[in-house]
C-alpha cells in the first residue's frame, strides 16, 4: 500500500466506528496512533525527498536557462563576424538548452503540486493524531474509572452485604443477650423506691377493708354484686 492511499485510509476513517468496534478500545487507539505517526513520519521523510529534488532541478534550470544565455550571446557575435554558420550552430544550441528548462519547469510545477498535496496531508494526520491522542486519553480516564466502580460493586456486592449483615445481626443478638443478663440481675431486688410504694399500696389497702367492713355492718352493702 502506498504512502498515499494509506493517507487517504486514515483521514477518511471514522475513529469512533473502529473504537465501538474494538474489543479493547485502549488498545485499538493506541494501534492507531502508532500507525498515523509512522504515516507521518514517512510522508515527512517523501516530503523531504520532493523538496531535495525540487532545489536540485530548480538549480539545473538555472545552469539551462544561463547556458541558454550564453549561446544567445555567442550566436550575435557570430553573427557580427559573418559566420552564420556558427551563429546557426550555437542558436541550436540554445535552443536545445531552453526545451531542457521549460522540461524541468513543467517537472517543478509537478513537484510544486505534490508538495502542497503533502502539507494537506501532513495536517490532517497531525489534526487525526491529535484527535486520536485526546480520545486515547479520554478512554484511559473512562476505563480507570470503570476498573474503580467495578471495584466498588465488587467490596459491595448481594454477597459481601449479606453477610455484613448478617455480622451486624449478631451483634445485635450478642447486645440483646448481655442486656438480659443485666436485667436478669436486677430481677428480685427491691429498690428504696419500691419499698416505699409497696407501703403505699398496703395504706390503701388497710384504708379499703376498713371501709368496706363499716358498710357491711352497716348494711350498706350493694347486693347486686354479692
Amino acid at each position: 500500500m502506498s504512502v498515499f492511499s494509506r493517507i487517504a485510509d486514515i483521514v477518511n476513517s471514522n475513529l469512533n466506528a473502529l473504537l465501538d468496534e474494538a474489543e479493547d478500545p485502549e488498545k485499538m487507539v493506541r494501534l492507531i496512533i502508532q500507525e498515523m505517526e509512522e504515516t507521518l513520519v514517512e510522508v515527512r521523510t517523501t516530503s523531504a525527498r520532493a523538496i531535495a529534488d525540487k532545489k536540485e532541478l530548480s538549480r539545473r534550470r538555472s545552469l539551462l536557462q544561463h547556458e541558454a544565455g550564453e549561446w544567445q550571446r555567442k550566436a550575435e557575435l557570430a553573427i557580427t563576424k559573418d559566420r552564420d554558420d556558427l551563429a546557426r550552430a550555437a542558436l541550436v544550441e540554445r535552443t536545445k538548452a531552453v526545451d531542457q528548462s521549460q522540461t524541468l519547469d513543467e517537472e517543478l510545477g509537478v513537484l510544486d503540486e505534490t508538495l502542497a498535496k503533502l502539507n494537506d496531508d501532513i495536517h490532517a494526520l497531525q489534526e487525526k493524531i491529535k484527535d486520536a491522542k485526546n480520545r486515547q486519553n479520554a478512554i484511559i480516564l473512562r476505563g480507570q474509572a470503570a476498573q474503580t466502580r467495578l471495584g466498588v460493586r465488587r467490596q459491595l456486592s448481594n454477597h459481601n452485604i449479606d453477610d455484613a449483615m448478617t455480622r451486624f445481626e449478631q451483634y445485635e443478638r450478642k447486645m440483646d443477650d448481655l442486656e438480659g443478663q443485666v436485667e436478669s440481675y436486677d430481677m428480685g431486688q427491691r429498690t428504696l423506691a419500691s419499698e416505699i410504694d409497696e407501703l403505699d399500696r398496703d395504706d390503701a389497702v388497710a384504708e379499703e377493708l376498713e371501709a368496706l367492713k363499716a358498710r357491711v355492718k352497716n348494711g350498706d352493702v350493694d347486693q347486686s354484686n354479692g
